[in-house]
């Protein structure tokens, strides 16, 4: 016991200590725990031999990460991906495996050698890819859903890849009944734990193993549409906060036991689960419940490759196995961006979707040891390949920002796209038509003026012509485009820019050209409020001021006020907000922070009193209307 909760300690000293380390340099929470895990194993030598077995514990935060990212997608979704799972993740697959498998025919190694080498190194990591996009916000990005369909096609590749790595063994029995999962338990040697296997499909023939597996996968599919909802009432009238989060556990863990029964992926099994479970009203206490679970045993999983890393073999030839990794990787990467390109994927989405599969990933290390286990592989080989893999995962977080840096310098290059040619001209001009853009688009355009509209992003102006809109590609801030669409004739200009410094240089520039054009600006901040004021915007529209002051007004409501008087009091709270914007603009200095602006502090509370007063003035005035 002593030494278990030693080792907890080591594990989680050094994830506290070294992520947010990581996080604050801009690294990533994934570089962070993978750091630790090479300080406290190779480096100091804290954690020993029970580190795989942890892994095997650690795993479970891959299983539920797709658990959760299953509740994410509708079936609907799901479909709609089929062309992406088969066409785009089946050719990475295939295509990978031959450029690898040609690789170690040049490099003297046998036909089947080559063939099981192509087929692991071919699959990525879909703890650290799914981990590292949702971190970073570019899982809904085109490169992100891309990157998860081949990663979802891989996760369900490694069930026919374990079937086939058997007949690669010259002279050995074929065991069809090879269970995935339950190699992992064993890793190297296929040794198992509790000294037995146990499998519903040991000794079964191939028709009995598809009567077996579609029955697994038919039970979770109607114990999540038919059992979930009576056992959570079950649950619910125990009225224990823990009795949830104790169900959450169970579904994962239980249906990854039943996929490991049939020789499935537990991670497949319990994405399968997530998506049966994506329309239910438990989705969300769901999610809620195992998100520290997935965080927490991910973060020890990327700390066990770490530590698990054989430093005295990596010593021994330490550039070659480095030269591997990057061959591997650039390999991969190769046909990564060809198939971008077919598939059609441009720009930050295709860099996005050929850096983040470029490494190796967990299940190599299951493949190869299951290689080795089958006498496909030599002991010297396989021991390098899991050297390999676990390199390139730890290069994989290098690429992330090398994306994050392409990224920056493809923003400031401005539109991919040659702007289309304007060919009419309006009495109102939008420009962006992100939110908020379409919604004053829409109320104009229903109350019958034209608009000409003008967005730099091909996507959104191809969303709206689907829905009937039209819309001109380029950038607004350019001065031949804005004279193209009217500027010299309009009466309105709608400044809707997401960028706060074009919106500034947009209308400026108008304000230059037309002193009698009016000008609406959509403003992010109270800061960018004072600048778009300078550069002559003639009326400002904070994003969330509007939506803000309605829900004040309903908060008025239901604390005992009347409907009149809590839309007075909205009226009078707007109406001195944008005299005292107008005051303190006239203060405001770009290069003083407010904080440090004594005369802009001093005006503030006196407005801030004056709106106390204005408001107590106003009820007055009510209380005598009503007496």
């Amino acid at each position: 016991m002593e030494t278990f909760l030693f080792q907890a300690s080591i594990y989680l000293a050094a994830a506290v200590i070294a992520v947010p380390i990581a996080a604050r340099l801009g690294l990533g929470s994934v570089l962070g725990y993978l750091a630790a895990g090479i300080i406290i194993g190779p480096v100091l030598g804290l954690v020993g031999s029970e580190t795989k077995d942890l892994q095997h514990v650690a795993e479970f935060g891959v299983v539920m990460m797709l658990f959760l990212i299953g509740l994410e997608l509708d079936p609907r979704a799901l479909w709609a991906m089929r062309h992406k799972l088969v066409g785009l993740g089946g050719a990475q697959i295939l295509f990978t495996t031959l450029v690898l498998m040609v690789a170690a025919l040049a490099l003297d190694r046998s036909w089947n050698e080559a063939i099981a080498i192509g087929l692991a190194l071919s699959l990525s990591s879909t703890a650290i890819v799914l981990q590292t996009l949702s971190e970073k916000g570019l899982m809904q990005t085109g490169g992100g859903r891309s990157a998860f369909s081949v990663l979802l096609t891989q996760d369900i590749a490694v069930i026919p890849i374990l079937a086939v790595l058997p007949l690669l063994a010259v002279g050995i029995p074929i065991q069809i009944s090879a269970n995935g999962a339950l190699v992992r338990e064993g890793e190297a040697h296929g040794d198992d734990h509790h000294g037995m296997t146990l499998s519903l499909v040991d000794g079964l023939p191939g028709w009995g193993v598809t009567l077996v597996t579609i029955g697994a996968i038919a039970f979770v599919i109607l114990a999540g549409v038919y059992l979930t909802r009576p056992v959570f009432r079950y649950i619910h009238a125990a009225r224990l906060r823990e009795m949830y989060t104790a169900l959450a556990l169970m579904i994962v863990v239980g249906i990854s036991f039943l996929m490991m029964l049939v020789g499935l992926s537990p991670a497949l099994g319990a994405f399968l689960a997530g998506v049966v479970l994506a329309n239910s009203e438990f989705r969300h206490e769901l999610e809620s419940d195992l998100e520290p679970f997935k965080g927490l045993f991910l973060g020890l999983f990327f700390i066990t490759v770490g530590a698990g890393i054989d430093y005295r073999a990596f010593l021994r030839d330490p550039l070659d196995l480095i030269g591997l990794a990057v061959l591997v990787m650039l390999a991969k990467g190769l046909v990564l961006y060809c198939l971008g390109k077919i598939f059609k994927l441009k720009g930050r989405d295709q860099w996005l979707f050929t850096l983040g599969l470029a490494q190796a990933g967990e299940f190599g290390f299951v493949l190869i040891s299951f290689s080795l286990s089958q006498n496909v592989i030599p002991a010297d080989l396989a021991q390098k390949m899991l050297l390999v893999i676990a390199l390139s995962m730890l290069i994989t977080p290098l690429l992330f920002i090398a994306y994050e840096m392409l990224s920056r310098r493809m923003a400031d290059h401005g539109p991919q796209h040659e702007p289309d040619e304007i060919d009419e001209e309006g009495p109102v001009i939008i420009a962006g038509i992100g939110r908020f853009g379409q919604i004053v688009n829409r109320l104009v355009q229903a109350s019958g003026f034209n608009t000409v509209v003008l967005d730099h992003d091909m996507e959104t102006i191809q969303l709206m012509r689907r829905f009937g809109f039209k819309g001109f590609l380029g950038d607004p801030t350019r001065p031949e485009l804005l004279k193209a669409a009217g500027l010299g004739t309009a009466r309105v200009l709608v400044v809707a820019l997401d960028d706060p410094d074009a919106a500034i240089r947009l209308v400026a520039y108008a304000r230059r050209e037309r002193s009698d054009l009016h000008i609406i600006a959509r403003a992010r901040d109270r800061n960018h409020v004072y600048r778009l004021y300078r550069a002559g915007a003639d009326d400002i529209v904070r994003e969330m001021f509007d939506g803000s002051l309605r829900a004040g007004r309903y908060v008025l409501e239901n604390m005992g006020l009347s409907e009149y008087e809590a839309a007075e009091a909205e009226r009078t709270f707007y109406a001195h907000d944008r005299y005292a914007v107008r005051e303190l603009a006239e203060l405001w200095e770009p290069d003083i922070p407010a904080s440090e602006n004594a005369a802009y502090i001093a005006r503030s509370q006196e407005l801030e009193k004056e709106l106390e007063l204005a408001l107590l003035n106003r009820e007055t005035e009510t209380d005598k209307k009503s007496a």
